[in-house]
């Protein structure tokens, strides 16, 4: 048996989980404000700049064009002017993940995770319940008060952003990486919050052994409760993809159904990423152009869609239109790790595969 850490083809796998979720997030950044960027207005956009289908990364905006302004960091997000990616919440959180692994172990504390925010991330780099959770911890209190008191945002979907360095340390072990995850979410989620993250740490391990993305889709989905609004709403995507509904049909029927929870809340964007995934079918440029034309929380489903997709195909297969401009440079508001190498990133990661709880 060939040892975990020089297995090449685990490598590449797990390297292909970095590069993808940093790109699906450089991808999706210039647009993530759903209120604002529907569907319908992200290609628009691409068509006024000819841009569909979408291969590349997202072009400059067309002279006169009359949609909402881009986020203001879109100059380092846009084709032909990225040189390294740009600092984003959805990447620093798994590099603090990684340095959480590192520092205490599988065996880590919930009481552990909060204690590296406070020691590692930014306050005004954190957003919504990760910012409500962070002031918690800074006034003393402990999980899980952290995530319940004055928290409006449990069930939004920064605990599933955070989840897929357990699913990269798990690889073919999703009950694992889903037990990882939710010790990690429950600092600032509960209910489908944390469900979230749980079903994303299991999507992202099961794809280092699933034939498809759709069984990886299918193991995710053993880790949660079968009756929660998660888990309905994922398997309302697969029964409409199942009966060869078109992707914009499918997520017109669940935006509908899913009407009313708002743009950054997980249930609607897990819809969109599975949506991404399944209509995708494991073609890495197909699954992240999908995913972030299909709105929401953009940046954030363009890197989970990214990390299954480069997981299930490595990083050697992924075009180089999407890694190349990274420059194997990460920026990161994570103190201590600002300019590290993605490349360093993975094989710090791959070190971890295997190790056993102290």
């Amino acid at each position: 048996m060939t040892p975990v850490g020089t297995d090449p083809e685990l490598a590449d796998r797990v390297h292909g989980g970095w590069l993808g979720r940093i790109a699906g997030n450089m991808l999706g950044k210039p647009v993530e404000q759903g209120d604002l960027w529907t569907r319908e207005r992200i290609d628009r956009y691409l068509r006024q700049a000819s841009a569909l289908p979408l291969t590349d990364y997202l072009p400059e905006p067309a002279a006169g064009h009359d949609d909402p302004p881009l986020r203001p960091e879109w100059r380092q997000c846009v084709r032909g002017r990225i040189h390294g990616s740009c600092r984003d919440d959805d990447v620093d959180y798994a590099i603090l993940g990684l340095d959480l692994l590192e520092t205490h172990g599988f065996g880590f504390s919930t009481e552990q995770v909060g204690d590296l925010w406070l020691l590692r991330l930014p306050y005004l780099q954190t957003f919504t319940a990760e910012r409500v959770a962070y002031r918690n911890l800074a006034n003393g209190l402990k999980p899980p008060l952290t995530a319940t008191y004055e928290n409006p945002y449990q069930e939004w979907i920064g605990a599933l952003i955070r989840a897929d360095i357990y699913g990269w340390t798990c690889p073919g072990d999703p009950r694992r990486a889903a037990s990882l995850a939710r010790r990690d979410a429950v600092l600032s989620h509960t209910g489908n919050g944390v469900y979230g993250a749980m079903w994303a740490a299991a999507l992202i391990s099961a794809a280092f052994t699933a034939p498809t993305v759709r069984h990886a889709v299918d193991e995710a989905l053993t880790v949660i409760p079968a009756s929660s609004r998660l888990a309905r709403t994922v398997r309302r995507v697969v029964s409409l993809h199942d009966a060869r509904m078109g992707w914009e049909d499918t997520l017109t029927t669940v935006a509908d159904e899913t009407a009313g929870l708002g743009w950054i809340h997980t249930v609607p964007n897990a819809a969109v990423l599975t949506a991404g995934l399944l209509y995708g079918d494991g073609d890495f440029t197909r699954t992240i152009a999908l995913t972030v034309r299909g709105g929401l929380d953009t940046d954030s489903n363009g890197a989970t869609a990214g990390s299954v997709a480069g997981v299930l195909s490595g990083a050697a297969a992924i075009p180089g239109q999407w890694t190349e401009p990274l420059e194997d440079t990460v920026r990161s508001a994570v103190f201590g790790f600002d300019g590290v190498r993605i490349s360093d990133l993975a094989e710090r990661t791959l070190r971890l595969v295997g190790a056993d709880a102290p």
